[in-house]
Formats: structure tokens, sequence, C-alpha cells
């Protein structure tokens, strides 16, 4: 038989009512209570030391190393990986780890930021010492200014004093929210500092749903010798010569000038039937002004025109260009095989 675990709860016996719910509903209210009071207290305290964090971030040529022990260090690892996805060259080390050999990861083009709630983490202080020798740049968060981290960091964030919400005050919960959302702020403002784009963002995160959903038309579009392509004034058999060639389910009708006057589908092969002859061009049976998209759209944008115009092509012409010559072609399965729904 297993054994129970000495502090476990005892469990509900059949007949027994629980009276707990109302209890831990006011648990959990105090708790988000206590963030938010301290979320605004945090929001008040930002002064100028803020912006110079983020300077000194900005101008880091190597990487940013972040480190904690304990529930910090859980933050730490979130914080850095917050920074790699935003833009910034993150990594987090361990403390202890450091102490035996992972001090090598940090050069003298990085910086290090390390979280602490009391700031005294005898673990921290070989990194502490090692930022010193070396002259790599800290920045201290912690809860105490007059903490060894914060009396030894170049820049020091000072968390405002909070209540831990643990009935007993001992379990870190307020104190970690605050290093949370002070490390969300920082990742943030550079993020915002650097002029990080969308399109950077993708190019970090391909495998994601974030990735896809940032996806443009010209990343999965047709181009150049792909296109099915003719002119306006080609007979409409030729046409259907290029359209079973190029399988795209469609033709684009050009001018002179190589502009995109209309389109020739499946379905308006299916509708026409009866009027294609000998000496039918393409211009007698095509549909005018076709629906396009433009290289720079969302590809997902693209794919919602398809399903609310029931089409599954959309040729990519380049507002740019004032002739509105077709530049790519994008089908709707280009968009599933891309993973876009």
């Amino acid at each position: 038989m297993r054994s129970r675990h000495p502090l476990a709860a005892s469990p509900i016996l059949p007949g027994q009512v629980s009276f707990g719910t109302p209890v831990d509903l006011n648990a959990a209210r105090r708790v988000l209570d206590c963030a938010s009071v301290a979320i605004a207290a945090l929001g008040t305290a930002l002064d100028g030391d803020f912006s110079r964090a983020v300077d000194l971030l900005l101008e880091v040529r190597g990487r940013v190393i972040v480190s904690g022990m304990g529930k910090s260090g859980h933050i730490a690892r979130k914080l850095a990986a917050t920074l790699a996805s935003t833009g910034t060259p993150s990594q987090f080390v361990h403390p202890a780890e450091a102490s035996h050999g992972d001090l090598g990861a940090v050069t003298r083009g990085d910086a290090l930021i390390i979280l602490s709630n009391s700031g005294e983490t005898q673990e921290l202080s070989d990194l502490i010492t090692f930022t010193k020798r070396f002259s790599v740049p800290l920045i201290g968060i912690a809860g105490r200014a007059d903490s060894t981290l914060l009396r030894a960091a170049d820049i020091a964030l000072c968390l405002p004093a909070s209540k831990e919400a643990c009935p007993m005050g001992l379990a870190p919960t307020t104190s970690t929210t605050l290093m949370l959302v002070l490390g969300d702020a920082l990742a943030i403002a550079l993020m915002e500092r650097r002029g990080f784009t969308p399109d950077q963002y993708r190019d970090l995160h391909p495998g994601g749903s974030l990735g896809k959903s940032l996806l443009r038309v010209q990343d999965i579009m047709h181009a150049g010798d792909e296109l099915p392509l003719v002119g306006e004034t080609v007979p409409s058999r030729e046409a259907l010569g290029v359209m079973t060639e190029r399988r795209f389910g469609c033709v684009g009708v050009v001018d002179g000038d190589a502009r995109l006057v209309g389109i020739f589908t499946d379905g308006d092969l299916r509708r026409s039937i009866d009027r294609i002859t000998s000496g039918c061009s393409i211009a007698d049976v095509m549909t005018g002004t076709p629906r396009t998209a433009a290289p720079t759209d969302l590809a997902a944008q693209a794919l919602g025109t398809m399903n609310t115009h029931k089409i599954n092509v959309l040729f990519v012409i380049d507002p740019a260009d004032r002739l509105g010559r077709p530049v790519g072609i994008l089908h709707l399965h280009d968009c599933l095989r891309a993973g876009l729904q």
C-alpha cells in the first residue's frame, strides 16, 4: 500500500460536506489583490533607472545573461526566453553551475541581469564578483535597496515593498510576480526601442502558430516562369493548354502592357463550354477585374479573401506598380501547406 504524504489533506469521506469553496475563492482573490496592488506600486516606482537599464541593454554587443536562484531563477529563465524571442540575444545561466564552469558563458561583451528577492542569495556571489573583475555590466533586480546585489549593481531596479500572498509570508508569490512583470516591461521596452517588426518576430517563431499567422503572401506565392499568363488576344483553346500545363486551375489575362485585366478559371470553363470556338479569344470568356493580393499582405488575410469569395487562387500585384502587372500567384493549397486554416 502506498503511504500518504504526512502533509496531505485528509480526503472528504462519503456523507461529509466540503465547506472549502468560499475559502478557496477568498484565497484566490487575496492573491490577485496582493499582486495588483504591488504591480500598481511598481508602476509608480519606476524612474530613470529603468530607462538607463534599457539603454545599457541596447548597447550590448554580446548577449544578455540572466540569472537567479530558486523561484527567482524560474523567473530569470522566462525573462531570458522573452528577451531572445523579441530580438535581444539572451541566455539563462544557473548561478550554482556558474561557480563550476558556466562562468565561461559570460564574456566581456555581455551584460548580466540578476534577480533575487532578498539580494543576499549566497549562490550569486561568484557571478557578482565575476562582473566586477571583468567589468561586465550588471543590472540587479531585488526587493532591498541596501542588499549586496543592488549595492554591487551598475543599475539597481528595486522592487517596492509588498506583502507575499502566502499566509505565512514565506512562499515567494507577490515578489516573483513583480519580477515577472518588470522583466516583461524591460523586454517590451527593448523591443519597441529596437523597432522590432512582425516579420522579425515571425523569423524567430517559424514553427509556431504565431509565426504562421505572420506569414506574408510573398513568402509562399509562386513567381517568375510559374505564372500562368496569356495575352488577351490569345485563342481560348491555346489558353486552356497553358492552364492545363501550369496546374493552378486558371490563367491570368494580360494586355499589351502586361497589366492584369482578367482571369479564366476551371469554373469559367464549365460555364462557357458552349461558347468556346476555334475563333474565340480568351478575352471573350474571361472574368474581368479579378481579385488580387499584395506581396506584403498577410497570407492569412489572402486566405480569408479566398474563403469569403469562394475562390481558390489570387494573382499577386505590387501596389507600387501603377500598371498592375502580376508578380505572383497564390493558391489555396499553398496556404494550407503553410499550416494556415
